[in-house]
Parts: C-alpha cells; structure tokens; sequence
C-alpha cells in the first residue's frame, strides 16, 4: 500500500479579503457537524482524501455522511496543496458547486501568474 501524501492546507481569500470557507464553518450551529469538519480536514492534512469526487473544473467534493450531508469543497494545487474553497449542505450543493468553481478559478488566476 503506498503511502499517503501529507497535504498542505489553506483556505481560499477573496479578492476582498474574506475567508469563506472558514466563514461557513464558524456559521455551523451544530457543533457535532463543526468538529466533523475540523476532523475531515486533519485527515486530508494527513494525507488521507477519503471519499471524494470531481464535481468539474478541477473542484473536488468531500461529502459527509451527517445530518443535511454537508459538504466540502476544495482543489488541489500539486500533490500537496489544498485550498478548501467553501462549504454547503446537500439542499444547497448545486448553488455552492458554481460559486466553488468561481472561486477555484478566481484562485488560479491570483495564484498561477
């Protein structure tokens, strides 16, 4: 089994200097949901993905499998950068998906020069 890739983890900035990932986390009011994030991103900084998908453009999902199905967002810069982009719930994930994908993009063209 190979081993796993320790991954390096940010959190995406708009252009106006807001972090909306960490905004939508802080906005959890469940707070068994909040420390399933925290939990899921120390796996990913470990190196450890999990179940994931593409949902295009070069954004990833992780789902998690608690209350409404929230949702992570992010993309991958290498083998070792992670930018979670944002965050939803199942009932919200197609809005999110386009906004992820702004952002992704948004990102690169910052980041990328």
């Amino acid at each position: 089994m190979p081993e796993a890739i320790r991954r390096i983890v940010e959190t995406y900035v708009t252009r106006g200097g807001k972090d909306v990932f960490q905004k939508w986390l802080n906005g959890l009011g469940d707070q068994r949901a909040r420390l399933l994030v925290d939990k899921t991103i120390a796996k990913v900084r470990l190196g450890n993905l999990g179940q994931h998908k593409s949902v295009g453009e070069g954004v990833q999902e992780i789902v998690l499998d608690y209350g409404p199905g929230y949702r992570i967002y992010f993309g991958e810069q290498g083998q070792t950068l992670v930018i979670l982009l944002c965050g939803s719930t199942k009932k919200r994930q197609e809005e999110t998906i386009k906004q992820a994908k702004r952002y992704w993009k948004d990102w690169k063209e910052r980041t990328l020069r």
